[in-house]
């Protein structure tokens, strides 16, 4: 699927309220048809396993789908499965080709808890969900919360890897989701934006907005992150009951209003990325744009996962 430049710009000068209200609504029926998914695969589990890549807006998407759920009557939990990671340990960690830990390994996650965990809620018994703690990577089991799901209750476990073999491979019976950006723009057959550029721009635009000096790192790193995507995540998504296309029509043009940041800080990217030359591609795409303010943007929007001022909490 594709979208189409012309109609987005004009629509945005016609009447850009009207149309983000458009946008929003068509992300909203995709939830409600993964809705009926997920409830029609309760006799089997309740679990929900929802995978996709870095920047797909999986958190704000679980929780939308717990909004939807629990709408229809069905109690839902949306648990993180970074707090599944293992206590970092450096020596044992798995490494990138450059011999730097490799943060996007299925490897730091802990596996058999995850199992434990899935066999434990389907059977109706207590968990502990644990609690990571970034700033000192470490699990701290102490911090977790207890959990126990009834008949009428499911749990979205939501992370990179949920599709993973060690993960939904033990626990087909799962009702399985995939998430990401999957829609390029395009000018007639001209290609103006890739979808996955929607997926860097999310994630360096969130940095700009709530990291600051991270967004030189967010760009530079990018070709590690779709080194590991390609590595771990894509092989899996064949396996999701549902995939959910996250790219709404008017985030490039919501965007365009941090190109000029982007572009400073994409001039302290090494000319040696593996990147380099897109993230350039990227950024220029900015021009095609009609910019809209980013304060039109509803409270509710999945973007504001990656601008602010939302009404979710993460």
């Amino acid at each position: 699927m594709a979208y189409q430049l012309t109609e987005i710009n004009q629509k945005i000068q016609a009447d850009p309220k009207a149309f983000l209200a458009e946008c929003d609504t068509s992300y909203q029926k995709r939830l409600e048809d993964a809705a009926d998914r997920i409830i029609a695969g309760m006799a089997e589990s309740p679990v929900v396993l929802l995978s996709g890549p870095s920047g797909s807006g999986k958190t704000t998407t679980a929780l939308k789908l717990e909004q939807e759920l629990e709408r229809r009557g069905i109690n839902t939990h949306t648990i993180s499965m970074d707090n599944y990671f293992k206590t970092l340990n450096r020596s044992t960690a798995p490494r990138t080709p450059e011999g730097d830990i490799d943060y996007e390994s299925p490897l730091l996650l802990d596996m058999d808890l995850l199992d434990d965990t899935f066999t434990k809620l389907s059977r109706g018994e207590w968990v502990v969900v644990p609690k990571f703690e970034f700033a000192r990577q470490m699990r701290n089991d102490s911090r977790g919360t207890l959990l126990k799901l009834d008949k009428n209750e499911i749990a979205i476990f939501e992370g990179i890897h949920a599709l993973n073999d060690d993960i939904a491979g033990r626990h087909p019976e799962a009702t399985t989701l995939y998430i990401s950006a999957r829609s390029d723009i395009r000018e007639g057959e001209d290609l103006r934006f890739k979808g996955t550029w929607m997926r860097i721009s999310r994630r360096a635009v969130r940095d700009y907005n709530f990291r600051g000096t991270d967004l030189v790192e967010t760009l530079s790193m990018w070709y590690n992150v779709r080194r590991g995507e390609k590595r771990y995540i894509s092989p899996f998504k064949g396996r999701a009951d549902v995939i959910i296309d996250s790219s709404l029509r008017y985030e490039v043009p919501v965007f365009a209003n941090y190109a000029a940041p982007l572009r400073e800080a994409l001039d302290q990217v090494a000319p040696d990325n593996e990147r380099f030359q897109e993230l350039h591609e990227l950024v220029d795409a900015f021009r095609y744009f009609t910019p809209i303010d980013p304060a039109l943007v509803p409270a509710d929007s999945l973007l504001r996962e990656f601008i602010g001022g939302g009404s979710y909490h993460y």
